[in-house]
Parts: structure tokens; C-alpha cells; sequence
């Protein structure tokens, strides 16, 4: 989650048996995210040592656009730190694939479309992140239960399902469609390790589903974002400015400098309306679990 998702979020993840996933561009620059995954290495081996149980593993998410002008800099520091897992996101996983295999990395590749699914796994991508309407932030398009279903007619590798997915039922009914996990970010920006700012927590709690709008204005790509945001920045949700093609490197390099109204207009996914409140990640997941159970007895009755 761009700019949301760093190292307490991350360690508070893994500690509690979710893979922590982040983008590698929520650092200001390579050193900061070598420093990362330093840092987040050494508080789970220490919480390794301490409690008896491993961690669950941490994901960077590498966008491999073309005009991400800092994805050779920071593959090269994910080479370094042989992450067992990673994301590739916004383009072909292809120019990557070969190194991160070597350095004993799972590749799963994030893609909107059947045909993109299908160029994912011909170029060998370990795994899919199949991304559904709903999704919070850049947003596919499709149907999950038909999404899924096309998927696992070519593809019997692991299925990351992302869109929708507010609680533990909805995990549920992800893995009854035919996948092996579910992204769930909403709900992990309304955490107190999140470093979202606070306004924008508060916000995911009193909004709905209903204050999700799909724009192209902010990003060049479909988005979900809230429209309250955008209504408090003085923007017209309704007549916003168009947007050119997507710039990775222009987007990095602007978070700071852009005017600060810019900088508060957040984004979030149809699971807004599962966000009753700013949790703790220990307390969120205890509560994720909790409703996943009580679906499983549900469904075996």
C-alpha cells in the first residue's frame, strides 16, 4: 500500500502469521529500503527467538513499470536480502524473473486480466495476484468468482484473490472459489502500526462502500479512492481534471512536493465498510480469524 504500509505494519504482520507486503517505493530512496528489510529481518528473528515460532515471511512489491526509474537500484537491494517472496506489480514480470528465481525468491505476479494471467504464467511467474473490482487503490475490473474461474482453467499454481476481501468470511469464500490466499489491505491502513495519516483512518471508519468512486484523475490507472478526500481538497469528484499516462517515476519523486492538498486525497476499497474502527494488527487479526471459523463451521453444517 503505497505510502501506508512500512516497517511496524510489516513486523506486526509477520508476527502475527500474515504475510507483510509493501511497496519497495514507500521508501524515499535505496538506502532507506536496504535499511528496511535490515530492520525488519533482525525484529523478527529476534521475535523468532523469543516466542519459539517463525514469522510468517515478508513481501516486497516491486512495480516493473518501465517508468519506475528506481527498479533496477531496488531489485538489486532485494537480490542482497533474498526476500523467500515478491510481488511485481504494474507490468510484465518478465525482466525480473530470472534474477529474483536465482536469488530463491517465489515471483508472483500482480495482473488485472485473464490475458495478462496468461502472459504472467508463459513468462513463469511462481504464483498470480488476481486484482478484482473492489480492490482499494489501483483496481482491476473483473468479476472474482469469474476471474478465478477463467484462471484456474490454465493455472494450477497458487491464486493471491485481491478486491473485496473485508473479514474472515470473505476469506472463506476466496478459498471455496479455488485460492490458496487473499490480500486484505483496507483494513490494514485503519491499524495503529499503519503510517496513514490519522485523518485518513477515521475516514475509512466513517465512510461506506457507497464513498468509493473509480477515477483515472490521481494515478492514469483505474483507482478506487474516496470521495470524501476528494471533496476536501476542493475538487469537484464529478469534474475532475484528466490525467496523462501513468509516470511511476514523476508520482515517486512528486510525494512530497506536490501541493499538500494533492497528498490527502486517499485512496480505499469496497471493504471500507468493514472498517468499524482503528485496530491494532494483533486485535484485527484475532478478529479475521475468529470470523473465518465461524464461516468454515457455518459452511460444514
Amino acid at each position: 500500500m503505497f505510502l501506508v504500509s512500512g516497517v511496524e505494519l510489516v513486523v506486526a504482520a509477520c508476527r502475527n502469521g500474515v504475510i507483510g507486503s509493501f511497496p519497495t517505493v514507500n521508501c524515499r530512496e535505496t538506502e532507506q529500503l536496504d535499511a528496511w528489510l535490515g530492520d525488519i529481518a533482525r525484529r523478527l528473528q529476534a521475535h523468532a527467538d523469543a516466542s519459539g515460532q517463525a514469522a510468517a515471511p515478508i513481501c516486497p512489491n516491486l512495480i516493473v513499470h518501465r517508468s519506475n526509474t528506481r527498479l533496477a537500484q531496488d531489485l538489486a537491494v532485494l537480490l542482497r536480502h533474498k526476500p523467500e517472496l515478491v510481488i511485481t506489480s504494474v507490468g510484465s514480470p518478465a525482466p525480473v524473473l530470472s534474477p529474483l528465481h536465482d536469488a530463491g525468491a517465489l515471483v508472483f505476479a500482480d495482473v488485472a486480466s485473464i490475458r495478462h494471467a496468461e502472459r504472467a504464467v508463459a513468462a513463469g511467474a511462481d504464483g498470480l495476484v488476481l486484482l478484482t473490482a473492489g480492490a482499494g487503490g489501483q483496481t482491476g475490473w473483473l468479476n472474482p468468482f469469474v476471474f478465478v474461474r477463467a484462471v484456474r482453467g490454465f493455472f494450477d499454481g497458487p491464486i493471491v484473490l485481491a478486491g473485496g476481501i473485508g473479514d474472515g468470511h470473505a476469506l472463506r469464500a476466496a478459498e471455496a472459489l479455488g485460492c490458496d490466499l487473499a490480500y486484505m489491505g483496507t483494513k490494514f491502513i485503519a491499524t495503529r502500526e499503519s503510517m496513514a495519516d490519522g485523518r485518513y483512518k477515521q475516514m475509512l471508519v466513517d465512510s461506506t462502500a457507497d464513498d468509493i468512486m473509480l477515477t483515472t484523475a490521481f494515478t492514469g490507472l483505474q483507482t478506487n479512492m474516496l470521495r470524501p478526500s476528494i471533496e476536501a481538497a476542493g475538487l469537484d469528484p464529478d469534474d475532475l481534471p484528466a490525467r496523462g499516462a501513468i509516470d511511476i517515476g514523476k508520482d515517486i519523486d512528486a510525494r512530497e512536493s506536490r501541493p499538500k492538498r494533492w497528498r490527502d486525497i486517499w485512496s480505499g476499497g469496497h471493504s471500507t465498510s468493514g472498517v468499524t474502527g482503528v485496530l491494532g494488527v494483533d486485535e484485527l487479526v484475532a478478529q479475521t480469524i475468529a470470523e473465518y471459523e465461524a464461516a468454515s463451521a457455518r459452511v460444514r453444517l
